[in-house]
């Protein structure tokens, strides 16, 4: 279905003010004709009377849109166009606006304050919630923002993490969000779903060895953690290609909650503590064996005492205890020899 913008059309208040002042005619035209009691006077009577009843018709066409607003005009079934743009619109009376996702509320921008003021009735426990009074055909052209609901996903290690994005969009197209799918609001919540658990499954929550998240066949550091650039690019190319059959453009897409399920965030959490004392560890290791060496050699040079194999091994030890402890050392004298 592609597109047509209806223009020229802006034409409501004198359509209006010429309805009105028919009607103001119609008045003077039923008392003169009864006045005259002839059958011209009758004739006038009748035609007065039928503007009367019917004229209200002509207000049908009146459209008024503010701002980023689109009304999809149909014609007994019939597509005829899209009206775009603030303006006060007549069109003909017997064209019906068409939105079939109008009465859709999703967990978005735009969509909080018709919650709060109208009749909600949820149908699942998911993102999607239907209004009960008459919902407003018009189509918002503004950007909206789409706060879906977390999910548990397993990620490529098959560790279960619980993850939200935020999606950034905006309908481009009128004719095919509303033609060309059911309700373009419920396709966009689905396959936003579907492309971040396509998404998340190829990443691990944290880096991890031998791990391809690019697809080239080499291993590399992506993670969910530490590419979240990436990973909401790629979910937001995701989404987009999905969507352009409904008339939608993606504009961002962004990771709004990323954490282990709650059944092993517990053992994740000690295993990252564990880690990071490894790699503690491993840093006071280091630096304690380049002291020491640095202690054997400057007192090597500076020939402060001469050291057998046996005392520099002792040295050693006693320097990497007192080094590498939790704790701070507490000397023993010895007032004795050395042996």
């Amino acid at each position: 279905m592609k597109e047509k913008i209806i223009s020229g059309k802006k034409n409501g208040m004198g359509m209006m003010l010429l309805t009105i002042f028919l009607y103001i005619i119609s008045i003077f035209a039923a008392i003169v004709g009864t006045a005259l009691e002839s059958f011209v006077g009758d004739v006038i009577v009748v035609l007065s009377v039928i503007w009367m009843s019917l004229g209200w018709i002509m207000f049908m066409g009146l459209k008024v849109l503010k701002p980023q607003e689109a009304l999809v005009l149909t014609l007994f079934g019939k597509y005829i166009g899209t009206l775009k743009g603030d303006g006060f619109y007549w069109v003909n009376p017997f064209c019906t606006a068409f939105n079939p996702a109008a009465s859709t509320r999703l967990r978005q921008s735009g969509d909080v304050a018709a919650e709060s003021s109208s009749s909600m009735k949820f149908k699942s426990e998911g993102d999607t919630v239907s209004t009960n009074t008459a919902a407003d055909k018009r189509i918002s052209l503004k950007i909206m923002t789409l706060n879906n609901n977390k999910q548990k996903i397993n990620d490529c290690l098959g560790n279960p993490i619980e993850i939200g994005i935020a999606v950034i969009w905006r309908v481009v197209d009128t004719a095919k969000a509303v033609f060309d799918v059911d309700n373009y609001k419920e396709y966009l919540s689905l396959q936003c779903d579907t492309a971040l658990r396509n998404i998340v499954r190829l990443y691990p929550y944290d880096v991890a060895p031998n791990v391809d998240t690019t697809g080239d066949g080499v291993a590399d550091e992506g993670s969910l953690r530490g590419s979240s650039e990436i990973v909401a690019q790629r979910i937001r190319d995701e989404i987009q290609e999905k969507v352009s059959n409904a008339g939608i453009e993606i504009i961002e897409a962004r990771i709004t909650y990323l954490a282990y399920a709650p059944e092993i965030a517990a053992a994740m959490l000690q295993r990252q503590q564990a880690s990071a004392v490894v790699d503690a560890r491993k840093l006071i290791v280091d630096g304690a064996v380049g002291m020491v060496e640095m202690a054997l050699e400057q007192l090597s040079q500076k020939s402060v005492v001469e050291l057998d194999e046996e005392r520099k091994a002792a040295m050693v030890s006693n320097l990497l205890v007192v080094l590498c402890g939790n704790h701070d050392a507490q000397p023993i004298v010895n007032s004795g020899s050395l042996y």
